[in-house]
C-alpha cells in the first residue's frame, strides 16, 4: 500500500511524497487465516474531522503529525512548492508539516468530507 506524505523542509516549504509501505503476511488474529500487516505504530489519539461542502483552508501547518483517512467527499491538497493532489475516498495522508508555510485544503464538489485523524506522538 501507499500514501501521501506532506512534509517542510528545512526552509519551511511544504512538499508532497509517495511513500510506500511494507507489508508481510502474518497471524494477525488466529485462528482467522494470515493477513498482510504493516508495521504497527504508535498513536495518541483519534477523531472524526467533517469538513463542510464549500469549506476552503488558507495556508495552514498541521497541529501535529497526523494521518488522515478520507472516508466520503473529495479533498484538493495544495503544498507550497506548487503541488496539487486529489484525494477522495480511500486516501490517507500523513500531515507532518507542522511547521512553515503549511498546505491548503479544499473541498471539491458538493458533498461533504468525513475523515478519521489518527495523532502520532511527537
Amino acid at each position: 500500500m501507499k500514501y501521501v506524505r506532506v512534509y517542510a523542509d528545512q526552509n519551511g516549504d511544504s512538499h508532497f511524497e509517495d511513500v510506500k509501505v511494507e507489508m508481510s503476511l502474518t497471524n494477525f488474529a488466529p485462528p482467522a487465516p494470515p493477513v498482510e500487516l504493516s508495521p504497527l505504530m504508535p498513536v495518541t489519539q483519534v477523531a472524526f474531522l467533517g469538513f463542510s461542502a464549500g469549506w476552503d483552508g488558507p495556508p495552514h501547518p498541521v497541529p501535529r503529525r497526523q494521518f488522515l483517512f478520507i472516508l466520503t467527499g473529495e479533498f484538493e491538497g495544495a503544498v507550497s512548492d506548487g503541488k496539487v493532489q486529489h484525494l477522495g475516498p480511500g486516501s490517507v495522508v500523513l500531515l507532518e508539516d507542522t511547521w512553515g508555510k503549511g498546505h491548503t485544503a479544499r473541498v471539491v464538489g458538493n458533498d461533504p468530507v468525513l475523515v478519521a485523524v489518527v495523532q502520532l506522538p511527537d
